[in-house]
């Protein structure tokens, strides 16, 4: 063990435990984080498959799930109910990441999808991980398209 010299700097590392380092990374997009935030019908299944995995999504998501509480609320969702969804959303580990534009646009046009679909199917693609999604024609693209990854 070497002593440091006063006032040398040193250099610490904390390494996560274990379970943390170990959990496999899936994609969740914006129907999946709605549905465990606004505690929909198909929050158990959302909640049971996210389990134990390391939840990633593009930095769209926050505007995606903002834009569903708005929806929500005009549909007669309680500000305060719409409030205290979004701090649980806010809570959530989700590691968010950028997509490229033109990525996103290929894959848009190639699957017929939106560009903020496609931003899910890159992101998937990108990590190889799969792709969580209660929207059938994004499930059907994300096939086909991760399917064909080597």
């Amino acid at each position: 063990m070497t002593i440091p010299a006063p006032g040398a700097r040193v250099l610490y590392v904390a390494e996560p435990a274990a379970v943390w380092s170990q959990r496999p990374p899936v994609v969740a997009d914006c129907s999946v984080v709605a549905a465990l935030v606004f505690a929909e019908p198909a929050c158990d299944d959302a909640a049971a498959w996210l389990s134990h995995k390391a939840v990633h999504a593009p930095a769209l998501l926050p505007f995606e799930v903002a834009n569903v509480a708005r929806t929500k609320c005009r549909a007669g969702l309680e500000a305060q109910q719409m409030a205290a969804a979004l701090r649980d959303f806010a809570e959530q580990r989700i590691a968010l990441h950028p997509v490229p534009p033109d990525a996103m646009a290929q894959l848009a046009l190639r699957y017929e999808l939106s560009a903020y679909d496609a931003a899910y199917l890159w992101l998937a693609a990108e990590l190889k991980a799969p792709l969580a999604t209660f929207d059938r024609r994004l499930a059907q693209a994300a096939r086909e398209h991760l399917g064909a990854l080597e």
